[in-house]
Order: C-alpha cells, then structure tokens, then sequence
C-alpha cells in the first residue's frame, strides 16, 4: 500500500499529515489567502523533507495512492461575507420576500443578494418571454450580480427552468466574454421545498468560483508530477471525489468535519459513550460530537443558520482561536470574532499585526518559549505582544500587563465553554476532545467551566482535522422527489438513482459492483423530518399524510484509511522531565515542570500545575488535573 496524504486547509494554517504503513508524519505551513495553491505545494514539499531528510516532492507523490483534501475557506467566505455578488431571478409561486422571510437571515439574503432580484412571469410566450428573460438577466448585471440563480416555485419548476435555461443560453452563450454564469436550481437538488432549494443554489454559487479556481490549480499543479490517483475533495458529509464531482457547497465546513471523523474513530477505539469535539485553530472553535458511535448530523443541514437541501455534519463554528482579535470595549474584553490570521497574524509573529490575540497573552504568560514555538520555526517576538496587549486591553482597562493577561484567557476560556453547553448537553459520561493548535492550550479551565472533568488530547493534535480526513472513503449520495407512495413509484426512483450512481462512479474510476450501497426514504410532514432504512421496495405503512417524500441512495467505494492503536489503564510510570518553565498560573508566576510529549513512555503520568509541550501545541495542565499516555501517544487528562 502506497502512502496517504491528508490536508487540512485553514484560514490561518495548512496542516498536512501523511500515513505510511504505521508511521505517522506531519507538518503545518502558514496558510497563504492569496494564493491557496502555495501553501498547498509549499506544505507538501515541506513533508518530502521531514520523511526523506531533503526536500524531494516527485518522490513524495509518486509513492502516494491518495490525496485527500479538506478546507475551511468556505465557511471563512461566508462568515466574512467575502464572495461574488449574487443575482436571483424568481418566478411561480417564489418571490424575494418568500426566500428572505422562510430562510431564517435576513441579513444573510441582503449580504449575499440584497436588491439584486428580478421576477419573470412564466405565462408570457414567444418573443415575449424571451424579452422579459434577456431583461431580467440584463437588469441584474447592471446592478452588479456577477453571478445569477435562476429559481421557479412550484411542482413544475424542472420544466420551467429548463425552458428559462434554453432562452438564455441561445441569447448569452457561455463562450462569450463577460458571460454572467448562471446556475437553475434543480441543477444543484431535487427538492420540493422551494425555499431551501433555492437557498442552496444560493450558497453554491456563492461558494463556486474560489472554490473552482483553486481547486483545479491545485490539481493541474499535482498532474505535472504525475501522480497515480486524482486529488480528493473532503465534503462535510464525510467522503471524498475528485475535484470535477464536487458540489461547491458540501466543501462547507470540511475541515471540521474532518476532525468528527477522527473523533469518531477514535471514540470507538477508545469506547468513548461521548465524545464532545473541540477544534480551536487560528479563526474559529469548532464544536460537534459523537454519541455511541454516531456523528450529530443533520438531515438538512443547516448554513450560517439557514436549512439547505443536503445532510450535513452538525458542527458550530464559533468566532474564537489563537488569532482572535482580543480588546476592551466599553469597559469589557471582547473576544473575536474578528480574527488576524495568518497575515498577518498575530502580534507577536512581527510579520506586521498590531492587535492583540491570545496567542500573545500565552507568550507574556510564559506558556508558549520563543525558542520552541512551531517546532523552532517561527521566532515569536514578546516585545510586539506586549505592546498590542498594553494598547488593546491593559491600557484601556487601566490594569496591569499581568492581569490584563489573566482578564483575555479568562473571555477567552468563558466564550469557549459557554459555546460548549450551548451546543450540548454535558453529563458524566461526556469526555472533551480538545485539538487543533490551539485547542490544548487551557483545556483545562475549559474543561473546569464547562463541567467536564475528562479531557484527550488526541497524539496528533495539532494536525488531528487532517487526520481524521484519512477515514474517508470515495463516495456520492443521489436523491430524489417521490412522485407517489407506491412500490412502483419507488422502484423507478431507485432504478433512475442507480443509474446516476453508475454513471457518477464511472468518473471517478470505479465500478458500481466494487461500491457498498445504501438507500433511504425522507419523510418531512408536519410532525418533522425522518428517515427510514429502506428494504427493497417496501414502504413504511405509518407514512403521515401529506407528507413529502424523496428516496436518496449512497454510493460508497471504500479506499484505504489510518489504523488506530493504543491503550490507557496499562502499568503507569513516572513522566520524565529535566526542564521547568515560568508560567503565570493564577495571579503569580511559578516555576513548574516542563514534560516534552514525544520523550514520554507508555503509561508516563505527572500532575499539575505543568506544561506539556510538542512541536506544534503547547498545554498547561492546572492544578487537580492528572495526564496519562497511551502507548500510541494519546493524551488522557483527568480531574482528580
């Protein structure tokens, strides 16, 4: 078996982690916004180096079955409302006061769309229809729509956009410069719910083009080396395809949701009943969980909090991370969501920020060593941290640097906590799981605020997304409207799905034999949403009436994936450290034991106050809190 490659790609840092055979390598490179393909290539050359001893990319990815990739660029488009302007065309029984009322965000329609819309009227024939059409396209690029959604409400609505679709592509072909694209919405899903398509639609085309373009560099760059296999795109329904299957959409939040699936297998590794993931990188926290053995998933996803039409991983991202801009206002700290990044990043990286992020008050605490910090890569500077930290938040507040420290950590530990009870329920049976760059930092007074008193440190914390995007398979899901509860009605809905399966897995280079299959009916009603298991063509009898139905089938290849090992409980053994480090722990500095993570045996144990340190994180372990090694690596902490 040839080595695996997984990518995780964030608004602050590109993580990389590649699987060979039992060994696990990874690194981290600065995420560059203006051009993702760099930080792509740049990182994957990086890795050549830490496997080989010198930098030696063709061997590298010649010697790769798969490159599976994932990224938050999505979610960081919409959160900082940074994309195209949309244009919307409705017609039927679909008006923009419908959409912008029934999606739940008013805000977000007038963001992304605003007073971009225009009506046609679908009883108009002949030149007539064909004139208000090219109008319509007409008065929204003239307003500024770089791209348009064309949307009919109604039963008819295939019908109608096609007739829409045949007009204007007659009257503005796509070879054409200036050519304003345009996507139908029953192109992106079948859903009968006029709504949430077209809001679908509407995060697709809002996500499409940078999506696109960096897509296809990064594998036009891959294809120049030759690799054996196409790059994999990581969705947040969990597979993978290749770049040309993708829907723009389900890149939604990957990168999250590449850290479920490796809480999800590790949860069941380690027979965790549930595990609550904490993901905190340079931007956002990320928040989801698995309860015996399942991903919290919606069947209709929800998108900076409106419905769409495909499932997708319920994972919160919240506006806190190790670049989260920190600053009194009105007397208060004020924590995020506004984020530095990684250009240009915080303070205390002397590449040009000016304000004040955690990041900084964990170097003025003495948690983070200048000398140690991204694995000795990266000379972080106290000086800078200490002059944004005195504007920011000291100064203002008319406190010491000191406790100015100890007022951001505390907001910061606050917000994240409270994000953390809001998602769920916490119970005895809750463990945290606590990684990204960030996410080891405090975990501790995490843990103590939320009410949990079991935290894992996963071995691979620091690049754990990427990870857990190696658990993957190739796969595609294909739904569609019922049009009748009746066995015949399904088997020509299952019939037509497994077509479309065939053909989608024949691009990607598979048979349909080779694919495990699994098929499902929604049923959305009144009394909510469900979804039965469906054997053959045999309906459920308690169907509600009026319900809506649609039959979905999941088409799976399995590929190869990451193997988990390891143990804790076994014979225990003292932690071995040499070195001590002064850390501001409670309102003093005190000197405290310094244990490197990767010279730790199995069993090793030590209790707090400590600092616990790898190449790419670095926790300190409070007071009344006990760490434990398995012989993999993993980190167990416990409230004793």
């Amino acid at each position: 078996m040839g080595k695996l490659i997984n990518i995780d790609n964030g608004g602050t840092l590109t993580d990389i982690c590649i699987v060979d055979g039992v060994n696990v390598h990874r690194v981290k490179t600065l995420t560059t916004p203006h051009d993702l393909s760099r930080c792509f290539i740049d990182g994957l050359a990086k890795a050549s180096k830490a496997i080989y001893g010198k930098e030696d990319l063709p061997s590298l990815l010649l010697s790769t079955d798969h490159i599976r990739y994932s990224t938050t660029q999505g979610t960081n488009a919409l959160v900082e409302r940074k994309g195209p302007r949309l244009g919307l065309i409705v017609s039927g029984s679909l008006t923009a006061f419908k959409i912008r009322q029934e999606g739940g965000d008013e805000g977000l329609f007038d963001a992304l769309v605003g007073d971009r819309v225009a009506e046609l009227d679908m009883g108009l024939d002949g030149d007539a229809f064909e004139v208000a059409a090219v109008k319509a396209v007409g008065q929204l690029a003239s307003s500024g729509a770089s791209r348009i959604v064309v949307a009919y409400g109604g039963a008819e609505r295939r019908l109608h956009e096609l007739r829409t679709k045949a007009v204007l592509i007659r009257k503005f072909p796509q070879h054409l410069l200036g050519a304003v694209p345009i996507l139908y919405s029953h192109e992106v899903v079948e859903d009968e719910d006029d709504t949430r398509r077209v809001w679908t639609a509407l995060f697709n085309s809002f996500l499409h083009p940078a999506m696109e373009r960096f897509l296809y560099n990064a594998e036009h760059k891959l294809r120049a080396y030759r690799v054996k296999n196409p790059l994999l795109i990581f969705r947040n329904d969990g597979e993978s395809a290749r770049v040309a299957k993708t829907i723009a959409l389900k890149t939604y939040s990957s990168g999250p949701r590449g850290g479920m699936e490796g809480t999800k297998a590790i949860a069941a590794h380690y027979n965790f009943e549930h595990l609550l993931m904490m993901d905190i990188g340079g931007t956002t926290t990320d928040i989801g969980e698995v309860r015996r053995g399942l991903v919290r998933t919606d069947a209709r996803g929800r998108v900076e909090g409106v419905e769409v039409s495909f499932p997708l991983c319920d994972v919160v991202s919240v506006g806190v991370g190790g670049s989260s801009i920190i600053k009194a206002e009105a007397g208060k700290i004020k924590v995020g969501p506004e984020s530095v990044g990684s250009a240009p990043g915080p303070a205390c990286f002397g590449l040009g920020g000016k304000e004040a992020t955690i990041t900084d008050a964990f170097l003025l605490s003495g948690l983070l060593d200048p000398a140690s910090y991204f694995g000795g890569e990266m000379r972080i500077d106290r000086d800078r941290a200490a002059t944004a930290i005195a504007k920011s938040v000291a100064e203002p507040l008319g406190i010491s640097q000191d406790d100015a420290v100890v007022a951001m950590e505390r907001a910061w530990v606050e917000k994240i906590a409270l994000s953390l009870k809001a998602f769920t329920e916490i119970t005895s049976d809750t463990t945290l799981a606590a990684f990204g760059g960030a996410g080891p930092f405090a975990v501790c007074a995490v843990a103590e605020a939320a009410g949990i008193s079991r935290v894992l440190i996963p071995g691979l914390a620091a690049v754990f997304s990427a990870f857990g995007v190696g658990f993957s398979d190739i796969g595609h899901r294909y739904e569609a409207p019922l049009a009748s509860a009746t066995p015949d009605a399904l088997d020509a809905s299952l019939n037509d799905l497994m077509e479309r399966g065939r053909r989608g897995m024949f691009a990607e280079g598979f048979d349909l034999n080779e694919c495990v299959l699994s098929r499902v009916l929604q049923i959305s009603s009144n009394e909510g949403d469900q979804t039965v298991v469906l054997d053959g063509v045999k309906l459920p009898s308690n169907i509600p009436v009026g319900a809506t139905l649609s039959v979905a089938l999941s088409v799976i290849k399995p590929i190869s994936r990451p193997t988990l090992r390891g143990s804790f409980g076994g014979a225990s053994t003292n932690a071995l450290s040499d070195k001590v480090r002064k850390i501001l722990h409670g309102t003093a500095f005190e000197d405290v034991s310094l244990y490197r993570a990767e010279e730790q045996p199995s069993g090793a144990v030590a209790s707090g106050p400590c600092v616990l340190e790898e190449a790419y994180y670095t926790s300190r372990i409070d007071k009344g809190w006990q760490f434990e090694f398995s012989d993999s690596g993993d980190i167990l902490l416990t409230r004793i």
